[in-house]
């Protein structure tokens, strides 16, 4: 299993320094990931040590609360894709979720995919670990419905991160079309092997080099 194939190298931490991003794009480029994570204060510096390399860069949006309106978001999707991004992790409006307001929630995933389509790939996180089984389901039928192309587990800044069990009701959801990504708390190869097997095809980790290092 080509696992590095399937990792987004990340690093999300609020007191990320410069050299600490150009370090993981460094290796993101050496073991050629699939993409790196960053903030969108960085995505231009990615961009720009990316050009020719077949690493994409990647950004989240809304992040990490899901809490900003649609409108911003959809915002600060253009104002990524203008920077160089490729792909945006947004996070749902799980308040608006949670209360029931699923026209919301469509129109909050809806104002990113419309800002990004035809520029940029976007992934949408559900935070697992906030939710119920069936908020679960339910949310990630929605974002299959407004056209964004993977559901995603978690921030990584939650009170938990991805679960087997939890990938496997998303992918069941989905279907086998729909991209899943499980991101937060995977550190080892077995983990990671267990969340592919379960359905994930993209895997958020700041462990990647420790994962692929263990086959």
């Amino acid at each position: 299993m080509e696992l590095n194939r399937k990792i987004d190298h990340t690093i999300l931490k609020a007191d990320a320094t410069k050299e600490s991003v150009e370090s993981l794009i460094n290796v993101a480029i050496k073991n050629q990931f699939y993409s790196v994570c960053v903030n969108p204060t960085w995505v231009k510096l990615a961009a720009e040590m990316l050009a020719n390399e077949p690493v994409a860069v990647c950004t989240v949006i809304g992040f990490p609360l899901g809490a900003n309106t649609p409108e911003v978001k959809a915002f600060e999707t253009t104002d990524a894709i203008k920077n160089g991004a490729n792909e945006v992790d947004m996070v749902i409006n799980i308040g608006a979720l949670k209360s029931g307001n699923t026209d919301l929630v469509k129109e909050d995933i809806s104002a990113v995919v419309n800002a990004a389509k035809d520029k940029a790939l976007v992934k949408v996180i559900i935070e697992t670990s906030l939710l119920t089984a069936e908020e679960i389901k339910v949310v990630s039928a929605i974002a299959k419905d407004a056209g964004a192309d993977y559901v995603k587990t978690s921030t990584g800044f939650s009170t938990a991160g991805a679960k087997v069990e939890n990938v496997k009701l998303m992918r069941e959801t989905v279907g086998p079309e729909m991209g899943v990504k499980a991101s937060g708390g995977i550190h080892t190869r077995a983990e990671a092997e267990a969340m592919v097997d379960a359905g994930a095809t993209r895997l958020g980790t700041s462990a990647s080099v420790a994962i692929i290092s263990e086959g």
